[in-house]
């Protein structure tokens, strides 16, 4: 993930004004602006004072490689475009039925 999109987040998350933001790391509006919009491309140092400043803690580490979006992709490069259809009104079935039962309090 690029840093631009994590200090977004980290803003967000805070309930700060890209203004409020800027003030606490010392810059100006226009450079958060330019640096969650991927306008620059911070250092790994920068975009962490940014989550600190937003009261939070940027923590990396490794996770084991994830591929399994690109496995049903490329299952379904397979189907026709009809059982693509089918298959995604299913899925749409499925999401609405769980969200029917979560206002319900079934789930």
């Amino acid at each position: 993930m690029r840093g631009g999109p994590i200090v977004r987040e980290a803003r967000r998350r805070a309930c700060l004004t890209q203004r409020e933001l800027a003030e606490r790391l010392g810059t100006t509006q226009s450079a958060i602006a330019r640096l969650e919009s991927g306008g620059e491309e911070p250092t790994f140092e920068r975009v962490a004072d940014a989550v600190r400043a937003c009261g939070l803690a940027l923590e990396p580490s490794l996770a084991p490689a994830d591929d399994s979006d690109w496995s049903v992709a490329s299952r379904n490069l397979w189907l026709t475009p009809d059982q693509r259809v089918r298959q995604h009104a299913a899925a749409v079935r499925f999401a609405r039925a769980g969200r029917r039962a979560l206002a319900h309090g079934r789930a």
